[in-house]
Order: C-alpha cells, then sequence, then structure tokens
C-alpha cells in the first residue's frame, strides 16, 4: 500500500468496508468517487482505497473473514448537482436507489441522495446548502 499523508485532528481517520464481491464494490465506487471528485487512492487483488475509505474482499489480510454489517456513510458535496451526478452514476453502476435526489427535513438546504452499494450499504452524498454557513461551517441545533 502507498503512503499517505496523515492528518490529525479529524474525529475519523478511516472506515473499510469487507465486501462479499470485490469487483462489484469496485466498479461501484469508481463511479461514486468520479462523480464527487474523489480519485483512487490504490488497489490490489484483495482491496482498493480512495481518501480515508478502505474496501477489502472477505480474503484480505485486512479483513477478519466476515463482511462488515450495513453501513451509513454520507459523503460531502460541493454543491447540488455533484448530488444529482452521483445518484445517476452510482444506480448505473450497480447500486439500488434508496432516495432520490432532494431536499431533506434535517435543516434548511440539506440537499442529498441515497443509493445502496451492492453489499446493501446506505451511501448518501450530501450538499449542506448556504443558508446556515458562516465561513466553513454549517452550525446545526438538534
Amino acid at each position: 500500500m502507498e503512503i499517505q499523508e496523515i492528518y490529525r485532528g479529524r474525529l475519523i481517520d478511516h472506515v473499510q468496508l469487507v465486501v462479499d464481491d470485490l469487483a462489484a464494490s469496485k466498479k461501484f465506487y469508481r463511479a461514486v468517487f468520479e462523480a464527487i471528485g474523489i480519485p483512487m487512492g490504490g488497489e490490489a487483488d484483495d482491496y482498493f482505497w480512495a481518501d480515508e475509505l478502505f474496501i477489502s474482499s472477505v480474503d484480505s489480510r485486512a479483513a477478519a473473514g466476515v463482511p462488515t454489517g450495513r453501513t451509513h456513510l454520507a459523503f460531502q458535496a460541493s454543491d447540488r448537482a455533484t448530488v444529482d451526478r452521483f445518484h445517476a452514476a452510482a444506480v448505473a453502476a450497480g447500486g439500488k436507489d434508496n432516495g432520490a435526489p432532494g431536499e431533506r427535513p434535517y435543516h434548511p438546504g440539506y440537499y442529498a441522495a441515497f443509493v445502496l452499494d451492492p453489499d446493501g450499504n446506505n451511501i448518501e452524498v450530501v450538499h449542506h446548502g448556504t443558508a446556515n454557513r458562516s465561513s466553513d461551517a454549517v452550525k446545526i441545533t438538534f
């Protein structure tokens, strides 16, 4: 595996998904990453990765021999068009629609789409809009 720059101070360092069909997942995630502008970081016969997301086969040295459970991952988008592009690309690459692009009630300007990947993980791409932005942070009150 190639060496990455390490970023300190993040809540999440990385996420690993262990999948049943690595080829189907690679096809799906390549389309997703391309749609949201994230390059693939690297790959081998039993894994691939981009940014802080690492996806491996069940028989990979990096896996415990069983697929991970159903997970919800949300990726940020810079605009609504990216959300729309993600949804179309993910469905075309074998994903199952789990929520068409549109505004959600979570906060004003929350625009998202959801697609199930080949293993049933709920993948979301969200644009938070500009309604609540002050510089590069969004304040959300629960």
